[in-house]
């Protein structure tokens, strides 16, 4: 059996005269971009010039909206109205949407970021208010989240959802995140990481804290490029994914594939 995944990481998210990550180095790796929409990280000629870079090498683009948390980089939790949730998405997409259309290309999917994409797996109101503004913006885009709330939503309403696997964060038992704030919730090591990969997508796994064996539909791994030695780390998933015969993919060729959506 063949295994099809997409490689995805955060990219744009510099501001400024900040920068943030080695965006053109990940981009030889990927095969699709979450990219900040001004919110966490990310300016127009930011948007602008990450667009531009993934027509010019064929990255699928996708939008990371984000909680209003400039400061904190959209890592802190915030506590809003679904509306105030649902209006924050669809000002960032609609803003990405803008300079895709500019370079020719699209959006294809939407992938919330930091915190917000932590309490959309488990606050169906945070889930259902995202959900409410991919499908009134675009029913065509694509839905990345971990399985939980999120995931749910979206399919309720009919939205296609892509489940995410992320290569160096540590699981718990329940299937969530480790939260940041707690020793080991990032893993360094890249072949820890490459080998956890691997084994997510030709296995469906990944084991928790706890050393269980956790379920995991991966259709693309997440990268993240804001890490030491992330361009290092992305390399060597990638080789490790090719080795065991894994084809990487953009990732509406990768539901395509795999659901004939």
């Amino acid at each position: 059996m063949t295994h099809m995944v997409d490689l995805v990481a955060d990219l744009g998210e510099g501001f400024g005269a900040y920068t943030m990550g080695d965006d053109e180095a990940l981009l030889e790796v990927l095969t699709s971009a979450n990219i900040a929409c001004g919110f966490h990280a990310g300016d127009p000629r930011t948007m602008d010039s990450t667009i531009r870079s993934c027509v010019e090498r064929g990255i699928s683009a996708g939008a990371h909206p984000s909680f209003p948390d400039l400061v904190g980089f959209g890592r802190r939790a915030m506590e809003l109205a679904p509306d105030e949730v649902r209006t924050d998405v669809l000002y960032q997409v609609g803003a990405l949407q803008a300079f895709a259309a500019a370079h020719g290309t699209r959006v294809n999917h939407v992938a919330p970021h930091g915190r917000l994409g932590n309490l959309v797996a488990t606050r169906p109101d945070y889930a259902g208010a995202v959900a409410d503004a991919v499908a009134a913006l675009d029913p065509s885009l694509i839905v990345l989240a971990q399985d939980g709330a999120l995931a749910e939503a979206a399919r309720a309403r009919g939205l296609r959802v892509a489940i995410v696997g992320i290569a160096d964060r540590a699981y718990s038992d329940d299937g969530t995140l480790v939260p940041r704030t707690r020793p080991g919730a990032v893993i360094h090591d890249e072949a820890e990481i490459a080998e956890r990969t691997v084994r997510m997508v030709t296995e469906g796994v990944v084991h928790s804290v706890g050393g269980n064996a956790i379920p995991v539909e991966c259709d693309t791994v997440l990268l993240h490029g804001d890490t030491p030695g992330a361009v290092a780390v992305a390399r060597k998933v990638r080789a490790e994914l090719l080795s065991a015969g894994v084809v990487t993919a953009p990732l509406p060729e990768v539901l395509r594939a795999r659901r004939g959506a």
